[in-house]
């Protein structure tokens, strides 16, 4: 017999969960979105089995459902389940970039209904079900903040459930969960959009600026491209862990600007060096909060077909590319050229192939 999950939220993380988990032929998804476009979308492209047009119906005999949907949305998706006469047994879980006050939401169902928090820690740059894809959450972290209420059994059941995803499940207090994802993710974003406010500010004076930020600026202020959307919720929702790291943001500013102020020569080398070193000691292959960027840079000669040479070496090898871009080339020096792929694997194998053919090649 076939369990029955349904999935609220056809964009691309709801998309991705239900083609991982598509993968076991002991599930029937049911797919539901308020777009009727995506769900007709989802459905032609084999990400769920069913749609349904109704959340009511489609919840009625599930075994799993998932809430894949902004943090703002999903809990008012929680009052309308627990407002539906559900499954005995049946388990609810999220998808939200915040958990304490979804958790805390959770407390409308009765005692029939097991809600299990969840954030699987990937993404895209890209939107929509047309991206989703089986492996987007590969070996990245999937953090479930189950409460002290929920059975060990219930939490097995869930894992059992998303294997197909082949992430690695860290179990989390709500509150701790937040605390971590503010200071990796939510505030990281937030300096993004910062910088890039206040080069739009000095482009009124300076409107040269824009061109030298075509390069570099534009790359470590990459995550200020994310929905605006689910930024306002993620921010609102962990109102408390934003409010601290601002505290200690303008402290950390406030040292560094003495250094400066002081002409501390000495302690601002200790300032970049200690920040070097432990940055260095990160993981390099791990998924973490922030999704990766497998960029591969690639010094070139001022010769032309350099570039169809280079994507030829890797289509020989049936490496796929995302992105190709030329960062600078100018008449008789290198250049260089920043491919980006969709896995670590494939740069590994791309910067292997490149080698092989005498291109230097390296990573950030």
């Amino acid at each position: 017999m076939k369990r029955e999950v349904l999935i609220i939220g056809m964009g691309l993380i709801g998309g991705s969960i239900a083609l991982s988990i598509k993968q076991d032929r002991h599930v029937h998804i049911k797919g539901f979105d308020i777009s009727k476009e995506q769900l007709s979308i989802a459905k032609s492209l084999g990400v769920i089995d069913e749609a349904v047009n109704e959340i009511k119906s489609g919840a009625a005999n599930a075994d799993f459902i998932i809430l894949a949907a902004p943090v703002s949305k999903t809990i008012e998706l929680m009052k309308e389940l627990a407002s539906y006469t559900l499954k005995p047994g049946v388990i609810i879980t999220d998808v939200g970039s915040t958990k304490q006050d979804i958790v805390e939401a959770a407390t409308i169902f009765n005692e029939s209904v097991t809600f299990i928090g969840g954030h699987p820690m990937a993404g895209s740059h890209k939107s929509g079900v047309e991206a989703a894809k089986a492996h987007l959450f590969e070996n990245a972290f999937y953090v479930l903040t189950p409460t002290k209420t929920v059975e060990p059994r219930e939490i097995i059941a869930l894992q059992n459930l998303l294997k197909g995803t082949k992430a690695r499940f860290l179990q989390l207090e709500s509150k701790q969960h937040d605390k971590m994802a503010g200071t990796v993710s939510h505030f990281p974003h937030i300096i993004a959009a910062s910088l890039v406010h206040q080069l739009q500010k000095m482009e009124h004076t300076e409107p040269d600026v824009v061109r030298l930020a075509a390069g570099g600026f534009r790359d470590i202020t990459r995550i200020a491209s994310a929905s605006p959307i689910m930024w306002r919720d993620i921010l609102l929702h962990n109102k408390e862990e934003m409010l601290r790291l601002f505290d200690e943001w303008e402290t950390e500013m406030t040292c560094i600007k003495q250094f400066v102020s002081d002409q501390d020569g000495e302690k601002i080398y200790q300032y970049f060096q200690q920040a070097k070193a432990f940055r260095e000691g990160l993981p390099e292959r791990d998924k973490g909060a922030i999704p990766a960027f497998y960029d591969l840079f690639v010094d070139v000669p001022d010769h032309p077909g350099v570039v169809s040479d280079v994507t030829h070496i890797l289509a020989e090898r049936l490496i796929s590319i995302t992105n190709i871009r030329i960062l600078e080339t100018r008449e008789d020096i290198m250049g260089v050229l920043r491919l980006s792929f969709r896995s670590d694997q494939d740069r590994v194998s791309a910067r292997a192939a490149l080698n092989d053919q005498m291109y230097e090649t390296y990573v950030l």
